[in-house]
C-alpha cells in the first residue's frame, strides 16, 4: 500500500483546558508502550499525533492503536511535499489503489498553512481535475461520494487520506485513578472493565474463588480474561486478586435462607472488595451489573447490597442491553472465553426463587447467624495476588492444586 503514516486525532482530550497537557502526555506514553517493539516513529504535534510507519505493516500498527484509550479516530495517510504537482501525482496514485471499479468521489482541502500560494478551493479543483482526467473509473459526486479524498496542507507537507476510522475514544487509561473490578468470569464484567478503562480508570481485578466447590477451570477463565483485558492496560498488565471464598460460601449455604443467599453473598463480596480496594489504593469498585438483568440487580437489591460500603460503585453497563454488551465482548475478543461452561460461586447454587426486593434489616438479621466479620477479615488477609500480562501463559489446571495453593507457589 501507498500509506506511509497514520494520523491520530485526540477527540475529547481537546476539551480538557489546563489539564490537556497531562492527558496528552499520558496518551503519548500509552501509544509508545503499545508500539515499543515496532520500529515506528511517533511524532507529537500540538493537535495531532503522526505515526511514521517506516515500512512496518500498517495492519499491525492499527491493531495496537485499537488498544489505546483516548484516541478519537485515525486515518491511514500518504505524506508528500506540498508542491502542487507532487500532490496531484500522489492523489492519482492513491485513487488508483482505492478505486478499482466505477467509483464516485470528491476532493476536500484544508489549508492549515495560510502562506501556501493556492487557496483551498484552487487546490481542490486542480487535484480533482487531474485525477479525473487520468482515471477512467472515477466520476465526481460532491453530495454523496463513495470516496472523499482529503488533503491537509500543514507546513511543508501535504497529507492525503480517504478514511477516518473510529478508535476506542474516551481518555487515556490511568488519568482518572484506579478502580477495583469485580470479575466473575462471565460476559458482563470484562466489558465493564473495558468501559472503565476507556474512561481513564486503571483497573485491578478481584475474583472470589471457591475451589473445590467450583472448578479450577472457572478460575482459569478469569486468568484468561484478565490476559485479554491487559492489552488495554498500562504496560500490558493487570493485577489479579484471588479471594478464598469457600468458607464464606459454605457458611452462607448453611445459615442463610435460600431466597436471600445471593443477596447476602453479594454483601459479603462488597465488604471484602471495599477493604481490598482501600488496601490497594483503589478509589472505587467497578462491576458488570445492569439494571434488572438478574434478581440481585434490581434497584432495591442494589440498594440493599450497596448499604455495606461507602465506596463509590461504578456500573458502566447499567443501561446497556445484553446484545450491546455481547457486541463489545466480541470486539474485545473476550466472548468465546466468557461463555465457556464453568460456573463461578454466584452461579453454582442459584436459588429457585431469589428475593428481588430484599430488605436491609432482614439481611442484617440473617447475617447474625454466623461470625462473618472474622471470615471477611480472613478472606482479605489470605487473598493472593498475581500480575497477569497480555502474553501470560499461566495454566492453573496443569499444576494440580487449588487456586490459592497455585498462586502461593507462583509467588515464592
Amino acid at each position: 500500500m501507498l500509506y506511509n503514516q497514520i494520523l491520530v486525532r485526540f477527540g475529547d482530550l481537546t476539551l480538557k483546558g489546563k489539564n490537556q497537557k497531562e492527558f496528552l502526555h499520558r496518551l503519548y506514553g500509552l501509544m509508545a508502550e503499545k508500539m515499543a517493539d515496532l520500529p515506528v516513529t511517533i511524532e507529537n504535534t500540538y493537535d495531532r499525533i503522526y505515526i511514521h510507519l517506516n515500512e512496518v505493516v500498517v495492519e499491525e500498527v492499527v491493531k495496537r492503536l485499537d488498544y489505546v484509550s483516548g484516541i478519537s479516530s485515525y486515518s491511514l495517510v500518504v505524506q508528500c511535499d506540498n508542491n502542487i504537482q507532487t500532490i496531484k501525482k500522489t492523489a492519482l496514485e492513491l485513487m488508483k489503489e482505492i478505486a478499482v471499479k466505477d467509483t464516485t468521489f470528491k476532493v476536500e482541502t484544508k489549508r492549515a498553512n495560510k502562506n501556501y500560494p493556492l487557496h483551498s478551493m484552487e487546490v481542490t479543483k486542480q487535484v480533482a481535475g487531474f485525477v479525473l482526467a487520468n482515471h477512467n473509473l472515477l466520476h465526481v459526486d460532491v453530495h454523496h461520494p463513495e470516496v472523499t479524498l482529503h488533503l491537509e496542507l500543514k507546513g511543508n507537507h501535504c497529507y492525503l487520506y480517504n478514511t477516518e476510522i473510529r478508535a476506542m475514544g474516551g481518555y487515556p487509561v490511568g488519568v482518572a485513578g484506579k478502580g477495583l473490578l469485580m470479575l466473575s468470569g462471565g460476559i458482563d464484567s470484562p466489558v465493564a472493565g473495558y468501559l472503565a478503562m476507556k474512561q481513564g480508570v486503571e483497573i485491578e481485578c478481584i475474583h472470589f474463588e471457591s475451589t473445590p466447590l467450583t472448578s479450577i477451570e472457572s478460575a482459569q477463565k478469569v486468568v484468561d480474561l484478565v490476559k485479554i483485558m491487559a492489552r488495554y492496560a498500562p504496560k500490558n498488565r493487570i493485577n489479579l486478586h484471588m479471594v478464598p471464598f469457600k468458607e464464606i460460601h459454605m457458611a452462607l449455604l448453611d445459615n442463610i435462607p435460600e431466597s436471600y443467599n445471593i443477596t447476602i453473598m453479594r454483601r459479603m463480596m462488597y465488604r471484602i472488595a471495599s477493604k481490598l480496594a482501600e488496601k490497594k489504593g483503589c478509589l472505587c469498585i467497578v462491576n458488570g451489573e445492569s439494571v434488572g438483568q438478574v434478581a440481585s440487580q434490581t434497584l432495591k437489591s442494589m440498594n440493599t447490597i450497596n448499604s455495606v460500603t461507602n465506596m463509590p460503585i461504578l456500573r458502566p453497563l447499567c443501561t446497556y442491553d445484553k446484545q450491546d454488551i455481547i457486541a463489545i465482548s466480541r470486539k474485545m475478543e473476550c466472548y468465546e472465553t466468557s461463555i465457556k461452561p464453568f460456573e463461578d460461586c454466584c452461579t453454582v447454587y442459584v436459588p429457585k426463587a431469589p428475593a428481588t426486593a430484599p430488605r436491609i434489616e432482614k439481611c442484617e438479621t440473617f447475617e447474625k447467624a454466623f461470625n462473618y466479620e472474622q471470615m471477611v477479615e480472613e478472606a482479605v488477609e489470605n487473598t493472593n495476588s498475581i500480575t497477569i500480562s497480555s502474553d501470560s501463559d499461566l495454566d492453573l489446571s496443569l499444576l494440580g492444586l487449588e487456586v490459592r495453593e497455585v498462586i502461593a507457589e507462583l509467588k515464592k
